[in-house]
């Protein structure tokens, strides 16, 4: 959700200051990786999978009861009993897979159109 909200955003006119910030959304990618950005998301989401490998091991070959997914981020405590926490399991698969199309689907609208929000 937050993906449909940058992207409709920067073709709105919300950009950062930089001149490598002053392009569409579709040529954000090519700018990106002309300017190195691409390079330092590949490194540091690389880190981040290598430190999750730890957890991934211990699910696999320990029996730690770790279920696939679950990196125990509830400080809020809002999946208080089993039902609850199926539902929002539930509820997060379905929205975000919504989210997935539709986000897929505006892209490749601007792509078709060339032109800004609401790429008609």
């Amino acid at each position: 959700q937050l993906a449909i909200v940058g992207f409709a955003a920067t073709d709105l006119g919300f950009r950062l200051p930089g001149e490598m910030h002053q392009v569409s959304s579709i040529l954000a990618h090519d700018v990106a990786l002309k300017y190195g950005a691409m390079n330092q998301l590949l490194i540091w989401l690389g880190l981040f999978e290598v430190f999750s490998l730890v957890a991934i091991f211990q699910m696999l070959f320990e029996d730690s009861g770790r279920q696939p997914g679950d990196f125990k981020l509830d400080p809020l405590g809002f999946c208080k009993t089993p039902e609850l926490e199926a539902d929002y399991k539930l509820k997060e698969i379905t929205h975000c897979r919504l989210a997935m199309f539709a986000f897929s689907g505006m892209v490749t609208q601007a792509v078709l159109t060339q032109g800004p929000y609401p790429y008609l």
